[in-house]
């Protein structure tokens, strides 16, 4: 099988969560995470069709673990939705956390998709929140422009890009992970879990030097 990616008119980039909060010095900073962001850049300069997230969370959010007394971070509690895990408050609106890195550099971007704004869930995927049927709205846009096929990159690997990908396939789209273009949390070996599963959905996982 052919491992070159060639990029088409069709094609998206997605651009997942990167934002101060998940880089150095951030609130729920991913190991490296800042290493992503210049690989971002020189993808964005490749593709037409480009979307960012935003995680955009209120004071209060109920995947904060300071919002459940008695509870720390990275436990995981039962959500009316499913299984939560409690994080560290991050990307609190309009706080310098939930901005976006300044040295991303981005400006043909089309769209922003904000997510994890309603209190009382939380929304890992670009797509659908986490009780995965409240819909962002980025299915819709991608229909109505004939964009057929999603290619992901950000943070976190584990978490929001996965929920991504697997929710683009749903959407029947093909997804495309650019590995070295995110990083990962990797919570009690969510990393391997997130590769396992893509690989079950079809997702391939490739790097920039295969995009073209």
């Amino acid at each position: 099988m052919e491992t070159t990616i060639r990029i088409n008119d069709d094609d998206l980039l997605l651009v997942i969560d990167v934002q101060n909060d998940f880089c150095a010095g951030g609130a729920l900073a991913v190991p490296d995470g800042d290493a992503v962001v210049p690989v971002i850049n020189r993808l964005a300069e490749r593709f037409k069709h480009i979307a960012l997230t935003q995680d955009w969370h209120p004071n209060g959010h109920s995947s904060f673990a300071t919002t459940h007394p008695g509870r720390a971070p990275f436990e995981v509690i039962a959500m009316p939705y499913g299984e939560q895990t409690l994080w560290p408050d991050h990307c609190v609106q309009g706080t310098p956390g939930a901005e976006f890195r300044e040295d991303l550099q981005i400006p043909h971007a089309a769209l922003v998709i904000r997510k994890g704004f309603r209190r009382t869930i939380d929304s890992y995927s670009a797509f659908y929140e986490n009780d995965r049927a409240t819909p962002t709205g980025l299915g819709g846009y991608l229909r109505e422009r004939g964009l057929r096929r999603v290619l992901l990159a950000g943070l976190a690997f584990d978490f929001c890009v996965r929920y991504s990908a697997e929710d683009a396939r749903r959407e029947g789209l093909e997804a495309i992970v650019i590995e070295d273009a995110c990083r990962g949390i990797d919570v009690d070996g969510s990393v391997d879990a997130t590769r396992r599963r893509l690989a079950e959905l079809g997702v391939r996982c490739v790097r920039e030097a295969d995009i073209s």
